[in-house]
């Protein structure tokens, strides 16, 4: 039996994938969640550099660190630690407005809503509170038309913060390793959505399938993205992200790859991605 075919199954999902194809979307401020509920599959990597490479293609973009880890946040060169209290945990607890957060990044057109871990916290606070899913959308309608793109950074785990931001965004683009136990919960995360598309958010597509840490000398590698092709078709980019030595090494300096190493194959990867993104929304690469 196939990989794919056999986690599917085993999750209850459906073959019929249409139900989560991409819509095309023209209008400015589209949000795209990064999210896999599988840790260590690309995601951080994948938000970091396919948001930078979104604003050196000369759009506006902003990313939102949505995982208490704050890996984003320090992988854009701020310290999660910071006793300014511009976060997104104060963001979603209403102690400051979405204009009071924002970070302006070492890339022109992009900035950031950081985060630390303190949004473990918030959690327990939006208990209580009204349309509780809906949180993060209401707080980010003020500048959502100011963004090309909006990239959200979601936890691994999946609570209340996690639902916001499947709720506020328009699509879900998941990183997916090329290696049998990280393919185990992706089942479930297409379960999830589907539970988010049946509930607080119907127009949520899927905006597709990106392999990460791809070693092409491996037979497994291979075997995965054959079947990823296989099974979700046109839902898996074309541009596939290869493990690549400098990608690791460039969080650890604070930086996007472009910005760590222009010439390496990471940087190329992502912004072949971007372009790719670009593409697939009617949106326009700039030469």
């Amino acid at each position: 039996m196939k990989i794919i075919s056999y986690f599917c199954k085993m999750c209850e999902f459906p073959t019929n994938v249409g139900v989560f194809l991409r819509k095309e979307y023209l209008h400015m401020g589209k949000v795209i969640a990064i999210a896999n509920q599988k840790g260590g599959v690309g995601k951080t990597t994948t938000a970091i550099n396919l948001a930078a490479s979104l604003a050196v293609l000369e759009k506006n973009v902003l990313i939102i660190d949505a995982d208490p880890q704050a890996n984003t946040t320090s992988g854009l060169n701020f310290s999660p630690e910071n006793e300014e209290k511009r976060t997104l945990y104060e963001l979603m607890i209403g102690e400051r407005s979405v204009e009071d957060v924002l970070i302006q990044t070492e890339i022109a057109r992009l900035q950031m809503i950081p985060s630390n871990i303190n949004l473990v916290g918030a959690e327990i606070e939006m208990l209580g509170t009204d349309e509780r899913e809906s949180i993060l959308k209401k707080a980010l309608a003020p500048v959502r038309d100011n963004y090309d793109y909006i990239i959200i950074d979601c936890s691994p785990s999946l609570g209340l913060i996690t639902v916001n931001c499947l709720t506020a965004a328009d699509s879900v683009m998941i990183p997916v390793q090329p290696e049998f136990f990280a393919l185990e919960g992706l089942g479930k995360l297409l379960q999830t959505i589907r539970l988010v598309q049946g509930g607080v958010n119907p127009s949520l597509t899927i905006e597709g399938f990106v392999v990460t840490m791809y070693d092409g000398r491996t037979k497994v590698h291979n075997q995965v993205v054959e079947e990823l092709k296989d099974h979700f078709t046109d839902m898996v980019f074309n541009t596939i992200i290869q493990r690549n030595i400098r990608l690791s090494e460039a969080p650890s300096h604070g930086k996007p790859i472009i910005l760590y190493d222009v010439i390496c194959n990471g940087t190329t990867n992502y912004l072949n991605l971007a372009k790719e993104v670009l593409e697939r929304n009617g949106d326009t690469v700039k030469k």
